[in-house]
């Protein structure tokens, strides 16, 4: 079992899904969730979910398959690679760190170049380069070189790391659980309520383009038309050297995440205590986060159509939005069996009665 779940861990955070260029991990979701289910719907985005059950209310469960990269902007005569980000990036993580450049030729390792400390002037030391100000050495001599490679501008660039537990081997170690963490939840719960006589039905999946704008957020829901969503994705940990406890509290280990409000979402006030009083009942841990200074796909979901009670279910992260992630196997199991006690729950008269007015 537990090499069945490495496997699939590996297959999720190592397959590059760039925004806008999803293909390669679309392929994974697409070939996992047809293990679960032969009733598979996409849009034209290419966001994905898994159908079970056929209750008259509709579940919608997703995270979003899209990771944090670059795409290259320009060539230069030498044949160096400038990029532009796809996804927040802190300039710090960035430099000297191995990269993948998706050419139609096939796959190109590059590096984002840095200079040596010993030519590094005082004040270069202290600033943070800017990302537009960086470039990628894939070893070419001149612009042509580079181009005989299969480089072209518009290329989608991805991190490298390997998914690997740590030696507590609840820590897990890749390049993208922001955000395979939630389309690992979404598999799981996909697989574990597939046999279950629900009183709705689940749609089950992922998004793509989360990470420069909710996009296909908005798509699926506007697709699958929900009554109630649900979105899982990774928070903030502040369990490490540095971080300020009071504005970063959450531990990895601890629970899943419910979030009372994000920049994008205050979540309905009934689904949200639904969701905590499920967790109360079967003793499963859980933290609580307000985050200020991000958003999830929740923030297109429960905007779509008339309006769709909506839930943010994430797990602790730790260095997200880099080359490396931390996330800790007790919170993701523990977000699956909460998110399956939550939708057994929601039956016709739950979903009416929280949809009615408050």
């Amino acid at each position: 079992m537990e090499k069945e779940k490495y496997q699939l861990m590996k297959n999720l955070t190592e397959t590059e899904g760039l925004p806008g260029f999803e293909d390669r991990i679309f392929k994974v979701m697409q070939k996992e969730i047809n293990k679960h289910t032969n009733d598979v719907e996409t849009d034209n985005l290419g966001s994905i979910v898994g159908k079970v059950g056929n209750g008259d209310s509709k579940i919608l469960l997703a995270g979003h398959m899209d990771e944090v990269g670059f795409i290259v902007s320009h060539i230069s005569e030498k044949g160096f690679l400038r990029i532009r980000p796809l996804g927040g990036w802190w300039g710090h993580v960035l430099l000297s760190q191995r990269v993948k450049i998706l050419s139609k030729k096939g796959d190109l390792t590059g590096i984002v170049g840095s200079k040596a400390p010993h030519v590094l002037s005082p004040e270069e030391r202290k600033k943070v380069i800017e990302i537009d100000k960086m470039f990628i050495d894939i070893g070419a001599s001149s612009r042509e070189e580079a181009e005989s490679f299969g480089a072209a501008v518009g290329d989608p660039v991805a991190t490298i790391c390997p998914f690997e537990p740590l030696p507590n081997r609840k820590m897990l170690l890749s390049r993208t659980w922001d955000n395979r963490a939630g389309c690992y939840i979404a598999l799981k719960v996909l697989e574990r309520l597939k046999g279950e006589n629900l009183p709705n039905t689940l749609y089950s999946g992922a998004t793509v383009q989360e990470e420069v704008g909710l996009r296909g957020a908005e798509t699926l829901a506007y697709m699958v038309k929900p009554d109630i969503a649900f979105a899982t994705d990774v928070g903030v940990a502040g369990d490490t050297p540095g971080m300020n406890q009071d504005e970063a509290g959450l531990q990895l280990g601890k629970g899943p995440i419910l979030y009372f409000m994000d920049r994008s979402m205050i979540p309905h006030r009934k689904l949200r205590d639904l969701v905590q009083e499920t967790a109360k009942e079967n003793s499963i841990p859980y933290q609580i986060d307000i985050m200020s200074g991000g958003g999830t796909d929740a923030g297109r979901f429960h905007v779509a159509n008339n309006g769709v009670p909506t839930m943010v279910v994430s797990v602790p992260a730790r260095y997200i939005h880099s080359h490396v992630s931390v996330v800790h196997d007790d919170d993701l199991e523990n977000a699956v069996e909460l998110l399956c006690e939550v939708i057994k729950k929601l039956d016709n008269s739950t979903v009416k009665q929280i949809k009615g007015l408050r």
